[in-house]
């Protein structure tokens, strides 16, 4: 006797706009196996279909209207723990904050969590959907505290965290911008001089009829060849830039390379180091505070501390604390971590307090960078207006030279 096999219809979700009974436009998503079936639910509902359309799993279109940044996650996070300590129900706060915030596209992002939920979804698993704006690291940290019944304290910890992250991004980024700025500023300025100023002192000294000084046929070359290939070094370095950042994204070993470089810049190699330590033991301090298990945490804390060295040293100490090694001796061989942080480490681990002390640990090394920052901006700024004088400056001199010579002739 044959038998017939029925196959399971996929289910997926679908993403509808229409108008109610009142006429009311509404926004919304339904799961179905088609369109058909959702179009037939949705107009027992009273709703006037305007829209329907599948939903890309994990996307949501960016239309008109500001980007999400981090700070409104920030901003998001802290409303969503606000909420829920004063008893407002999931749902309620999410649609308190679709209606609320200023930001077309974090209403958008968030109505969409809000459907998600309505249709049974999971919290944590509706986040995992839009990994661009909730990591690994922030959805493990809510389906702890689903599980554990303590969302609103996990999501009032989560905000704590993305603020003081934010913070120390944003110093490494204000350390590392000022020299950037003033470089750019120095050579276009000397482009400048070379390609508008120059010329003009070299038409003069050409009615001299005498030879002119060696700095100053140095200058006037440089001038000379900017102005014939003043677009090849453009192009050229446009070029080399876009090339580095696409390589960037898609190769592996070139940002292994670059962020090993990253480390051992003079200067700015140790913030990006002691930034690195204090993401590492904030984020692996919020986990075990968390309840999340030390094997399972290790897997976001590599790459919360945003540098691929750490990230691969990281992998290393899951591998050997999973073989039973314990986690002060793991991260002692990866020769990454200073002392002061082996040693709380090495505390905590006896104390049963592990979470407190890398904490503690953390907030040493973010003062350590507020610190560092602080002193290096002071030291580079005259450091740069030195140089940036001397190589005007030096252009200027070579420059006048002959005009000086003339003066002493006559």
């Amino acid at each position: 006797m044959a038998t017939v096999t029925s196959k399971k219809t996929e289910e997926f979700t679908l993403n509808w706009e229409g108008k109610n009974r009142a006429g009311r436009l509404l926004r919304g998503a339904i799961k179905a196996t088609s369109n058909a079936q959702a179009a037939a639910a949705l107009r027992r509902q009273g709703i006037a279909l305007t829209k329907l359309e599948k939903r890309r799993a994990g996307f949501m279109a960016i239309r008109s209207g500001k980007a999400i940044k981090p700070k409104d996650l920030i901003v998001f996070t802290k409303q969503m723990a606000v909420m829920l300590k004063a008893g407002v129900p999931l749902l309620q706060g999410l649609e308190i904050v679709v209606r609320g915030n200023s930001n077309a596209n974090v209403s958008r992002l968030v109505g969409d969590i809000k459907t998600d939920i309505e249709t049974g979804t999971l919290l944590s698993a509706a986040f995992r959907k839009y990994p661009l704006y909730f990591d690994n690291f922030y959805c493990s940290l809510i389906e702890a505290g689903e599980s554990a019944g303590i969302l609103d304290q996990m999501l009032e910890r989560l905000a704590l965290y993305m603020a003081t992250t934010e913070a120390i991004k944003s110093k490494i980024k204000s350390a590392l911008t000022y020299p950037v700025s003033v470089l750019t500023v120095a050579f276009v300025v000397i482009a400048v001089i070379m390609i508008f100023v120059v010329p003009a002192f070299r038409e003069v000294f050409s009615s001299f009829g005498a030879d002119l000084p060696a700095p100053t046929l140095l200058v006037i070359a440089i001038s000379e060849f900017l102005m014939a290939y003043w677009w090849l070094l453009i192009g050229g370095m446009g070029g080399g830039l876009f090339y580095l950042s696409y390589q960037l994204k898609r190769s592996i070993k070139l940002q292994n390379t670059m962020d090993t470089m990253l480390l051992r810049l003079p200067l700015f190699g140790a913030i990006v180091a002691k930034a690195c330590v204090a993401r590492w033991t904030r984020t692996l301090s919020t986990m075990f505070a968390a309840g999340v298990p030390l094997v399972e945490a290790l897997q976001c804390v590599g790459g919360a501390a945003g540098n691929s060295v750490f990230a691969r040293a990281t992998t290393r100490i899951q591998q050997d604390v999973s073989m039973g090694m314990a986690l002060t001796d793991a991260m002692k061989n990866t020769k990454l971590f200073p002392p002061m942080v082996l040693q709380m480490c090495l505390v905590g681990e006896e104390s049963g307090s592990i979470d407190h002390m890398l904490g503690k640990a953390a907030d040493f090394y973010e003062l350590e960078v507020d610190d560092m920052v602080a002193g290096i901006s002071t030291l580079v700024e005259p450091l740069f207006m030195v140089v940036l004088g001397t190589l005007i400056g030096g252009i200027v001199v070579a420059m006048y030279m002959p005009i000086f010579k003339i003066g002493q002739v006559f």
